[in-house]
């Protein structure tokens, strides 16, 4: 019988106190045996950094391990593991960099340093010789990142749709299920905790568009640039538009699209879609997150959970420490983020292609019809279906006329939009908004 190799201790120096650094030190203590005995690894944390050493927290820290220097982290010696939960793109691209030239492995769940700055640290960290880990970053306590990395890695990752956004979905899920308006939904999210203060983050798309670009990266092998992705939010998403998708077989999500044409360029978009209520992704609820990955050889998978939070993010983290342990105990691996020359370029977003819907409010006048197919049609784009319910109709001398279009390109689509609002027959801005068939 062999005897057990007695635990190394792995030492960590922690940059941010807030909700999700309090988790990580609040469960790296409480399943501290658990983690011994799977890794051989003791993760201790030895120094934590905050901005303000006189505010409240969650958890009790020993004022000696208390700083307001994230210098301290990289200076000392005995710190072999850096964890940023700071956020921003400016202070954690200072420490993250410092470390990883002081040879400290990094942990990071930022996912708009590594979105705007993640080729720049790769290459630090490649040049360095030590890895970041980064599986925070994206979809909370969900391992997508690890799944691209170690479980898919023999796949062709022909399509990601994900739900990555947890603000947003519960936004959308009350204003479908419960018939709210936007500003009343938004406003229950924030009195939940759900949504911050200033949601603009969140609402306006960019929060999961930057985890997108993540996804895209890893699974396209060049770092996508944030220029090209296409990226719209929820705030001008409208009930009756949820009604409408509802009477049509459909829901509205922000969903994020990533996939490679057979040339092999590379799109990527976050945007409100219609999701039909067939498919899974339409049930995923309230604040839950869902990662939709088709492979060459797996097929679809599906991965599930709570996108953020202080237990399911600190989680994540805390996958990443135990990784870090792994390679500091048995040997290196890469730097987190593996090139490759199979792709490599975006995909111009006007050449994207897709279904569409489109709510018009026009004069409730006959020829009306006629006007808007006329404009379609110079642009080579068909119509599928159209409705007109007469219980949504107002008194005013307009009228509702939903559309639903065949594939298009977005160029197109955009040219037809502004040619729709010129017509004197159309009252006030189209509503439009991408279709996924979700068939890979």
């Amino acid at each position: 019988m062999s005897v057990p190799t007695p635990p190394r201790t792995i030492h960590v120096g922690l940059a941010g106190l807030g909700n999700v650094g309090a988790g990580v030190f609040k469960n790296l203590e409480q399943n501290r045996d658990l983690i011994r005995q799977r890794t051989s690894a003791d993760i201790r944390v030895e120094k934590v950094v905050v901005r303000d050493l006189n505010r409240p927290r969650d958890v009790e820290v020993p004022e000696a391990m208390l700083s307001t220097r994230w210098q301290d982290l990289v200076e000392e010696a005995n710190i072999q593991v850096v964890v940023e939960l700071i956020g921003g793109t400016t202070t954690a691209y200072d420490l993250v960099c410092a470390a990883l030239r002081a040879k400290k492995i990094v942990v990071t769940g930022n996912k708009a340093l590594l979105a705007e700055r993640g080729q720049e640290l790769f290459a630090l960290a490649e040049t360095c010789g030590v890895p970041i880990y980064f599986e925070a970053a994206v979809a909370g306590g969900i391992p997508i990142i690890q799944v691209l990395q170690e479980g898919l890695v023999g796949n062709r990752i022909l399509s990601i749709h994900g739900i990555i956004n947890g603000t947003c979905n519960y936004i959308l899920t009350r204003m479908s299920q419960a018939g709210l308006d936007y500003q009343t939904a938004l406003a229950e999210a924030q009195e939940k905790g759900y949504a911050e203060a200033d949601p603009t983050l969140d609402v306006s798309g960019w929060d999961a568009a930057h985890k997108a670009i993540i996804l895209a990266s890893l699974s396209y092998g060049f770092w996508i640039p944030a220029s090209h992705v296409h990226v719209e939010g929820v705030d001008k998403i409208q009930a009756v538009d949820l009604k409408f998708a509802k009477r049509l077989g459909y829901t509205i999500k922000l969903l994020s699209v990533i996939r490679a044409d057979e040339q092999g360029l590379v799109e990527v978009r976050t945007q409100p879609t219609l999701v039909p209520l067939s498919h899974v992704l339409a049930s995923v609820s309230g604040s839950f997150n869902a990662v939709l990955v088709s492979g060459d050889i797996v097929g679809e998978t599906l991965f599930y959970g709570r996108g953020a939070g202080q237990d399911p993010t600190s989680s994540s983290v805390i996958s990443d420490l135990c990784e870090a342990a792994a390679v500091l105990v048995y040997g290196a691996r890469h730097s987190g983020f593996v090139p490759h020359g199979l792709y490599g370029k975006s995909k111009p977003i006007e050449d994207t292609v897709s279904h569409y819907y489109l709510r018009l409010t026009v004069d409730d006048v006959p020829g009306v019809l006629a006007q808007v197919s006329t404009v379609l049609a110079e642009r080579h784009i068909g119509i599928s279906s159209v409705i007109q319910p007469e219980d949504l109709e107002d008194t005013s001398g307009s009228t509702s006329l939903v559309l639903m279009l065949h594939d298009a390109r977005l160029g197109d689509m955009l040219q037809a939009l502004s040619a729709l609002k010129a017509l004197a027959c159309v009252r006030g801005e189209p509503s439009w908004m991408r279709v996924e068939t979700l068939q890979g």
